[in-house]
């Protein structure tokens, strides 16, 4: 089954396509033969096609350095440059972001025919841009309306503290009247699904390179199982097929082992839960605790169990979440401390405060890996395994369908399975129904691979 579309553009005719293709050429990006962009055939309103068969390893496209939009390369670069100090956040996206409210706006902007592909962001579907009782109804427990929660409110506050202060300062360049919170908002959404980031070389230490928007290659949509890859060179940006494409089929990039969660808070679309190999679902800490909690029959044993919570929040935050794949446990280190102190007996645990801590095993990572593998799983030992049973039925119950693991689950791949029933639901639902089933079918297989 194919992705359902990254992103919706919106295209009156060929113009802007045309447009676009003929301001690629005057800025030498240079696009194979072999392939070309279309509207018709792809998963998205635009997407990229093969004319003919290409093998691995051919160079689709390349796009000159020069030809990147980023802080650097605006026209307001040298004003962003100067006042650089002025526009720190925790994001690191203002500069770009005033570089993209700058380009948008005007008619003279070198950008004009690429970013005209975007005539309406208002298009745009993250979950950000759906009504707060929507998200809470139709996403609860996958973590995003909290996800999307704590995006609005640092928008806002970077809005208002940094660049809005920043514009009135330079109202020959840009006006509050025009470049509105709303669409700093939706310029936001489209660096989250259209940038890319340069991977950092093994010996930097710095943060993170920051965004940039990269014509051509956003116009590939995203699949796990792709079969092109961006290269970045000092020169030039290349995307590279990394398996045959056979004449006709679409050429698509990845955007990174994305969970679908992930991919609908980022980019506002998913995978089919079966095609996503990289769907992940998460288990908060705090789910342990409360697992632990049930478990405690005197007033001494949920003594202990408060004693063995501050210890494991010693190791770990409490808002932090263990991750689990199709396959097992990501974060099998974090797991690993939390059920040792969450397990502990009075004597071990008077021991680890002796100590403080605990002595060095001889496990090494590639053992803990294997034993939180879905392999591993049914051989731990069984206060282990009932823990991360309980924990997940907790997190199974934060979806609010008050029904039992089993009925949750038949319910949603009823829907799914059903042509018929599925095309009955908004492209909302549907990309919601996915999220859920994805990570509740997760969170089942986890509680039977533990179950006694």
């Amino acid at each position: 089954m194919a992705t359902e579309a990254k992103r919706v553009k919106v295209d009156n005719g060929s113009e802007p396509l045309q447009d676009f293709l003929q301001w690629c050429h005057t800025v030498g990006l240079r696009l194979s033969d072999k392939v070309y962009v279309s509207k018709e055939e792809t998963v998205a309103n635009y997407g990229m096609l093969a004319k003919d068969n290409i093998a691995k390893g051919e160079v689709l496209f390349t796009i000159p350095r020069s030809a990147l939009l980023h802080q650097e390369t605006t026209k307001v670069s040298d004003l962003l440059k100067k006042e650089k100090s002025s526009l720190e956040s925790s994001s690191g996206w203002v500069p770009l972001l005033l570089a993209l409210l700058y380009e948008y706006t005007s008619s003279q902007s070198h950008w004009k025919p690429y970013l005209s592909l975007w005539s309406d962001f208002k298009k745009l579907d993250h979950p950000m841009f759906w009504s707060k009782e929507e998200r809470d109804r139709q996403l609860k427990g996958t973590g995003i309306p909290e996800a999307v929660d704590t995006d609005l409110s640092n928008i806002s506050q970077e809005y208002t503290n940094i660049v809005l202060p920043f514009m009135i300062r330079h109202p020959d360049l840009w006006n509050p009247e025009t470049h509105t919170l709303e669409l700093y908002t939706q310029l936001v959404a489209f660096v989250m699904a259209y940038s890319f980031q340069e991977p950092k070389e093994e010996d930097e230490e710095e943060a993170s390179n920051p965004p940039m928007m990269v014509p051509m290659a956003d116009m590939l949509n995203h699949v796990s199982n792709h079969n092109a890859n961006l290269e970045f060179t000092p020169d030039s940006l290349k995307m590279v097929s990394v398996c045959p494409i056979n004449k006709g089929k679409e050429v698509f990039n990845t955007y990174g082992q994305m969970a679908n969660w992930q991919l609908l808070h980022m980019y506002g679309f998913t995978e089919s839960y079966l095609s996503n190999s990289n769907d992940t679902a998460d288990i908060p800490v705090i789910c342990f605790y409360k697992a632990a909690k049930q478990d405690a029959q005197s007033d001494s044993d949920r003594e202990l169990v408060e004693e063995r919570w501050e210890v494991l929040c010693q190791m770990l935050e409490e808002n932090e979440a263990l991750v689990f794949s199709k396959h097992g446990c990501l974060t099998d280190s974090e797991l690993r401390s939390a059920l040792k102190a969450l397990c502990m007996s009075k004597e071990e645990l008077s021991e680890f405060k002796d100590n403080e801590g605990w002595e060095e095993d001889d496990e090494d990572d590639e053992d803990i890996s294997q034993a939180f593998s879905n392999d591993g799983l049914p051989k731990l030992e069984a206060s282990w395994k009932r823990l991360i049973h309980e924990a997940a039925r907790v997190t199974l119950s934060s979806y609010g369908d008050g029904e039992v693991e089993e009925t949750l689950l038949d319910r949603d791949r009823a829907v799914l399975e059903d042509k018929a029933a599925l095309e009955g639901l908004s492209s909302r639902q549907r990309r919601a129904l996915q999220v859920r089933f994805g990570q509740k079918t997760i969170l089942y297989t986890l509680m039977e691979l533990t179950k006694s």
